[in-house]
């Protein structure tokens, strides 16, 4: 048998037959028979790794696998929020590269955080390893696939954590506009209320005649018809203020009821009709009743109308993160998934006044699937389409059956993928985004999850028309 050498870093000695023992008690080769078990004693190299060693780094091959007796090895990968601990390895555990592993060098750094005791076998023993090892190598090859399965884990939960900090700054900023609004126009209405209140007991001693009564109540049938401020321009407001204003100066009635009356459906016609059945006597205090009422209705509109948008984000969020559903395979309906993405999405693209459209035909059959994993496909998708736009841009968001699958695709108008890196866009950590701003995982993502539902995505790219296509069989994942 051949000795074990020892790391220029390590103290003491270590028989082969010390070797040996420790390696049937690991709890990861150790079910392996002796005579394999001996052979890694024999061609290992023994290692004892100080604390704080760096073992390798994330542009240097991986010299070997390593198989721990104590201590703790730790790898940190560069995310887009910084340097993090991705996983780490202790006794019973193996760590570096693996039989048939396609891996060269690391995702990011490992290094010691406790004095690591291990035997190391070099890259180049493998091929002998797995000809003369088999039960080890067996072994080795489960734990490369529970390694990958973990990596695509860490790498799902990291990306949904930077997609969730993204859509929290979204919604902050989407959900405290109407919430903002709402508060002001319930502190309007308040005041309104009191105002109304105040001049209808001035109506009240003016003791109206029913002719009067009926023309004021007329007059309010006309108010009922709002205006919303989204069918009216600011110059055309602006325009019925003044026009209305001056109505108001010439019979003698304050003019700083304008702004109000102007939101309603009253014309001027209906101002002459309202001046000639009451008289300047009653017309003041009639206006600023009625002022006070329309006011009082369009600002209860309005809270209607800022809830609803608060209430339809609230829903989107659920929709997005599929907070009431559980975890297994079933029906998504695609739909509703991009529906609720493009409106978490919808408050970014406004800061860059990009125009996202949406065509999905409402008999879209649904794919079996995991429908949170989807939804973070269309996430990535589209907030990749925001940051490639330039301001004033375009996104559009298509899907279709083709029988037998459904084609989901994402267009955007923005400058293209360049030919040199369209290859690399897929692969895990590579990113074109400044360094804090992506994680290069966004499409890698997409690509797994694509996959994990027997589908798969591809991409065309020129200047000015780039699209990502999505397929999903609807019978999904096997």
């Amino acid at each position: 048998m051949r000795g074990l050498r020892m790391a220029t870093s390590g103290k003491g000695t270590m028989t082969t037959a010390e070797i040996v023992e420790k390696l049937v008690a690991h709890r990861t080769i150790g079910r392996a028979p002796r005579h394999e078990l001996e052979w890694i004693a024999s061609h290992g190299r023994l290692r004892l790794i100080e604390q704080g060693e760096m073992i390798f780094r994330s542009n240097e091959i991986v010299d070997g696998l390593y198989i721990i007796f104590a201590g703790k090895v730790a790898l940190y990968v560069q995310r887009g929020t910084g340097v993090r601990k991705m996983m780490e390895w202790g006794p019973g555990e193996v760590s570096g590269t693996l039989p048939y592993s396609r891996m060269t060098t690391p995702p990011g750094d490992s290094l010691a955080e406790e004095p690591v005791e291990s035997v190391t076998i070099p890259r180049e023993m493998f091929p002998e390893l797995t000809r003369d090892c088999p039960v080890v190598t067996g072994i080795l090859v489960n734990v490369m696939t529970d390694r990958a399965r973990r990596f695509t884990s860490v790498d799902l939960r990291d990306e949904k954590m930077m997609s969730l900090g993204k859509l929290a700054a979204g919604l902050a900023h989407e959900v405290n506009n109407p919430a903002s609004a709402s508060l002001r126009h319930a502190q309007e209405l308040e005041e309104t209320l009191e105002e109304s209140e105040t001049s209808a007991r001035a109506l009240l001693h003016a003791e109206l005649s029913p002719a009067q009564r009926e023309a004021i109540d007329r007059f309010v049938g006309a108010c009922k018809r709002l205006k919303a401020d989204a069918e009216m321009s600011g110059l055309d407001l602006a325009d019925r203020e003044d026009a209305l204003a001056a109505w108001l100066g010439k019979h003698a009635a304050d003019e700083a009821l304008a702004p109000a009356l102007a939101r309603t459906g009253a014309t001027i016609s209906d101002l002459d009709g309202l001046g000639s059945a009451l008289g300047d006597g009653v017309l003041e205090p009639a206006l600023r009743w009625i002022a006070s009422t329309c006011s009082a209705r369009i600002l209860a509109v309005d809270i209607e109308r800022v809830s609803r948008r608060i209430s339809e984000l609230v829903s989107a969020v659920r929709g997005f993160t599929n907070m009431d559903k559980e975890l297994d395979v079933a029906g998504v309906d695609i739909q509703r998934g991009l529906r609720d993405t493009v409106a978490m999405l919808r408050g970014k693209a406004k800061q860059k006044s990009i125009r996202m459209s949406l065509d999905v035909p409402d008999d879209l059959p649904p794919v079996r699937g995991y429908a949170a994993e989807l939804n973070q496909v269309w996430m990535n998708l589209i907030d990749n389409a925001i940051d490639a736009v330039s301001d004033q841009g375009h996104i559009a968001v298509a899907a279709s059956l083709v029988a037998p699958d459904v084609i989901v695709t994402v267009t955007d108008d923005g400058p293209g993928i360049p030919m040199d890196i369209r290859e690399q866009i897929f692969d895990p950590f590579f990113t074109t985004k400044p360094v804090g701003e992506g994680t290069g995982l966004g499409l890698d993502i997409v690509r797994k999850v694509a996959h994990w539902h027997n589908g798969d995505v591809t991409v065309d790219s020129k200047p000015g028309n780039t699209v990502f296509r999505v397929r999903l069989p609807i019978g999904g994942p096997g």
